[in-house]
């Protein structure tokens, strides 16, 4: 099969402006909450977008892990590379793909580091091997083969037990949006895009073309 001819017609909603929420994060909670809904194998994961100082870009996936008017959480080691980028420019972009309902959002923002607080309580609801594992990789870093994950998860396995703290190079990170765009596929590649940006303390929805 060739590529190039690889294509398919977006024909299952559409997304007007007299349908939709006047508050981004109330529209968001509605299309979460849809998906969640229709069983798609993990909703809650979103692309992670940052840029660092050297102006190169970089993506990973992550999963949400909540969201209110205060902006959208997700918890990793802020030594990884994700943390380094973030360090340096505190910028980012999101991004959700719900393939089966021909949906995508993007939210952008500045992102800040949780509480201590909402990141003890968050860490102390993970599986145990979870929290072991926070301890055992040296995310991001060169290591010379996966004997060195084993070997250091049975070293905080043994030395914590049932009870692994919080690690302090583990946390957590919201991005307070500034912008949200709503996308959905529509038939003929016009498919229906609205923006929200904010201006001064007011969301302005507006639509863009496809």
């Amino acid at each position: 099969m060739n590529i190039a001819d690889i294509r398919k017609s977006y024909e299952k909603a559409e997304l007007s402006e007299a349908h939709s929420h006047a508050d981004p994060l109330a529209q968001f909670d509605q299309w979460f909450q849809e998906a969640l809904r229709s069983e798609l194998p993990e909703p809650n994961a979103m692309t992670v977008a940052t840029v660092a100082s050297d102006l190169r870009p970089s993506t990973r996936v992550v999963l949400i892990k909540g969201y209110d008017a205060r902006g959208i959480v997700w918890y990793t080691n802020y030594g990884s590379r994700k943390g380094q980028e973030l360090a340096g420019n505190p910028y980012a972009a999101l991004q959700f793909h719900w393939v089966e309902l021909e949906r995508v959002v993007r939210i952008e923002g500045l992102v800040e580091k949780v509480s201590d607080d909402e990141s003890d309580a968050y860490f102390a609801t993970r599986p145990l091997d979870s929290r072991i594992g926070a301890w055992a990789s040296p995310q991001s870093q060169v290591i010379p083969d996966r004997t060195v994950l084993v070997t250091q998860a049975a070293k905080y396995g043994a030395k914590f037990l049932l009870q692994p703290p919080r690690p302090p190079h583990w946390g957590g990170y919201r991005l307070v949006p500034d912008r949200w765009e709503f996308w959905q596929g529509r038939k003929s590649r016009l498919h229906d895009r609205l923006r929200y940006r904010l201006d001064g303390e007011t969301w302005v929805r507006e639509r863009l073309a496809p």
